[in-house]
């Protein structure tokens, strides 16, 4: 049997058809929704994803701004802009786009992103109330493995999962994700002995490591959901025998597809889920930033 294809694509269309009505009514009731990215030097591929968050938001009613500061840009100019934008009202959302240039400590200019305005979910205000499965703004790409293991049909609870990579992004929050849930959780990393043994006693294997096709069919058993975060660039050769570049996750699609129940594709899986669950967060800020300036003071 064919394994089910899980179609982040298209779970992101509908996901951005209910961004957009979210959006309308806030509209209609005199909210403005305003996401604003941060780029620092000279990054093409950080530039792409910005124009794609800008087409993406567009779309959706979301106002999307851009700052583009120089390389030369210090610690201290950047943590003043990420201060100016938390204090205006005026801003829904904030997202910092990686990598920084080596004299910027990363970490530093992502935890001064206000908690209810970091609608990638990566303050560590954020990270740790997931321990308590309550963030207030939860993980991107947690949110998008979520979405997939959803439509999967698998029952998360009681479920052995096994993640493997443990990034403090990626691997780390959605192992936290899977455990407020009630999953069985196995985390596994480049130190583990005996991978194959973790890995083929899941019912959920999630695999964010960044190397391509380090799952291949002798991890996997029938009826299991694989979950694939890698997005790797390979070489190969094209049809016209000219080398070329292909996009491809950290799992053997090929030889792993007709082994499991279902599978996310790389591209087409957790990407453009990932994008969408963005836009759902610059929503959900808003409305917890609304709910919060609303709410009265403490006597």
């Amino acid at each position: 049997m064919s394994a089910i294809i899980l179609d982040g694509t298209a779970y992101a269309e509908e996901i951005r058809a209910q961004v957009a009505a979210h959006v309308a009514e806030l509209q209609s009731d005199g909210r403005v929704i305003r996401l604003v990215a941060i780029v620092v030097g000279d990054d093409p591929a950080g530039r792409l994803y910005a124009a794609s968050q800008r087409r993406q938001s567009e779309k959706v009613g979301i106002q999307y701004e851009l700052i583009d500061l120089p390389e030369s840009t210090t610690q201290e100019r950047l943590l003043e802009t990420i201060d100016r934008l938390n204090v205006d009202h005026g801003v829904t959302g904030i997202l910092l786009h990686l990598p920084l240039p080596p004299h910027i400590e990363s970490s530093l200019a992502q935890y001064r992103i206000d908690p209810y305005k970091d609608v990638e979910g990566v303050n560590p205000a954020n990270i740790g109330l997931l321990f308590y499965g309550e963030p207030i703004i939860a993980p991107c790409t947690a949110l998008a493995v979520n979405e997939l293991v959803r439509r999967s049909g698998l029952v998360v609870e009681g479920a052995n999962a096994v993640v493997v990579g443990q990034s403090r992004i990626v691997g780390k929050p959605i192992t936290m994700f899977l455990l407020s849930q009630n999953a069985t959780v196995t985390a596994c990393h480049k130190l583990t002995r005996d991978l194959v043994s973790h890995t083929r006693a899941a019912d959920l294997l999630i695999v964010a490591v960044g190397k391509p096709g380090v799952i291949g069919a002798e991890h996997v058993r029938p009826g299991m959901v694989v979950i694939d975060v890698g997005i790797n660039s390979v070489t190969g050769t094209g049809p016209d025998g000219k080398p070329s570049r292909r996009t491809v996750g950290d799992v053997d699609f090929e030889a792993v597809a007709p082994v499991v129940r279902a599978i996310s594709p790389v591209p087409g899986g957790v990407g453009p889920l990932t994008v969408a669950m963005l836009l759902r967060n610059t929503v959900e800020a808003a409305r917890k930033q609304q709910l919060t300036r609303s709410e009265p003071a403490a006597s």
